[in-house]
């Protein structure tokens, strides 16, 4: 190519960019009516229901005629629809292969550390999509989910908030380490979250703090998808390593986050002041007891349940893994219904990574199938109740002036079938609409 071309490529490509960045500046006034709005905090619908967004932000929500709208705001009207905040997922993994992606099991090995990072684009873009305008992002290796953020909060790419781990934290062989391959190839430290005894938990937890982490994840017993002959019922930490890994969170001015299956470790991370238990697979009566006595949060993420069951049974997954991953998901149906019946706060987790990016809705429709929670409960474990885990109810999680425009609409009436919230016809994060019907 000559000189001139690349020169007029280059401005071209920059001219592109700009223009890109510039479409994700909210404009004006914008005011949205839909036959219902549902505002996140568990309040019956509203019938007519319109906001209005300045900017960024909410600055009206309520019944048409009641609401005040500005001369010249461009109106979008979603007719038989209804108005929802944007979706929140409490468990995802953005960063990476998506389990039953034949290259996987070997990913650790061969891709190049970039990789990862590079399959994180699109898999954000198809969450936010998908309606989910925040999310945690509990683990990811090399820091590819602090870049992942910075591009987001930079404009440069679409999709959602994230709060984020950077890595996992666990013990020498456990679910959060890279087990099955020779000694010497994946062996951890602190940097790469493999920490033993508290005084190696509290540095760790100081080392993904220092580069960006915003809460801290932690495996408090065996897993379902890793290697190794440890059940999935097994504890790995100790009450003493997780007490020291949550006070010194504490002190950083961030929650833990526990993926926790077996029995017995559930109890002993809650007793050690985890915020959450993700996954929560054997909970058992007292441990939904416990769990509610001192408001730790509940994360099911059940499908990710229903997509390793269908794994198991399919061959993608084999051997232990397959029968760990059948054990658990029918645990999981278990303690959905138990972890409700003791009034334990749940939010809504997907597992993103283990089920594909972008299907996040519909663990909507399990929390209330398998789960018997009425479709008012599961909408709110997916906005309000997910803002407070977050700690960003003051900006997101409800419909509300004031708050950042992060809004959804879905078509019909979900109370009355759930499904319609994996249907989204409308996304709006902070005031910039990325998806409107047809």
């Amino acid at each position: 190519m000559r000189p001139s071309r690349i020169v007029l490529g280059t401005l071209l490509t920059a001219c592109l960019l700009s223009s890109a960045v510039a479409a994700q500046q909210p404009q004006g006034t914008t005011v949205l009516r839909a036959a219902r709005l549902i505002d996140g905090t568990g309040a019956a619908p509203i019938q007519n229901g319109v906001v209005v967004v300045t900017g960024n932000r909410i600055v009206a929500v309520g019944r048409e005629g009641t609401v005040s709208i500005p001369q010249g705001a461009r109106v979008v009207n979603l007719a038989d629809a209804t108005l929802l905040p944007g979706f929140i997922d409490m468990h995802t993994h953005l960063v990476g292969r998506v389990l039953g992606d034949p290259g996987a099991d070997l990913a650790a090995v061969k891709d190049f550390p970039s990789y990862a990072a590079i399959l994180s684009v699109p898999h954000a873009e198809k969450t936010l999509m998908a309606g989910f305008t925040s999310v945690r992002n509990v683990g990811a290796d090399n820091f590819q989910d602090i870049a992942l953020r910075q591009a987001i909060n930079e404009g440069r790419i679409p999709g959602p908030r994230i709060q984020t781990a950077a890595h996992s934290l666990g013990i020498t062989g456990g679910h959060c380490d890279e087990n099955a391959y020779r000694p010497g190839l994946m062996d951890g430290d602190i940097r790469t979250g493999i920490a033993n005894g508290p005084d190696e938990v509290r540095a760790a937890v100081r080392y993904q703090v220092k580069y960006g982490a915003d809460v801290i994840k932690t495996c408090a017993t065996a897993g379902v998808l890793s290697e190794g002959s440890a059940a999935v019922q097994a504890s790995q930490y100790s009450l003493e390593e997780l007490q020291a890994m949550t006070e010194e969170a504490t002190k950083l001015g961030r929650k833990v986050a526990a993926h926790a299956h077996g029995t017995e470790g559930i109890k002993t991370a809650v007793r050690g002041g985890v915020a959450s238990i993700e996954h929560g697979s054997f909970l058992d009566a007292e441990g939904a007891r416990l769990m509610a006595q001192r408001r730790t949060y509940f994360v099911p993420t059940l499908m990710a349940g229903e997509a390793v069951e269908r794994f198991a049974r399919n061959g993608v997954l084999k051997g232990h893994r397959a029968d760990k991953a059948l054990a658990a998901a029918e645990a999981m149906r278990r303690a959905i219904r138990l972890a409700v019946a003791n009034r334990v706060p749940i939010a809504l987790g997907t597992d993103a990574g283990v089920i594909p990016h972008g299907t996040n809705g519909h663990e909507f429709t399990l929390l209330v199938e398998w789960g018997g929670m009425a479709p008012m409960q599961a909408i709110t474990a997916g906005t309000m109740n997910a803002a407070r885990l977050l700690g960003w109810e003051d900006r997101v999680g409800s419909l509300a002036a004031g708050k950042l425009a992060d809004i959804v609409a879905v078509p019909g009436d979900p109370t009355r079938d759930i499904r319609a919230m994996e249907r989204p016809l409308f996304v709006m994060k902070d005031g910039v609409v990325y998806r409107r019907p047809g």
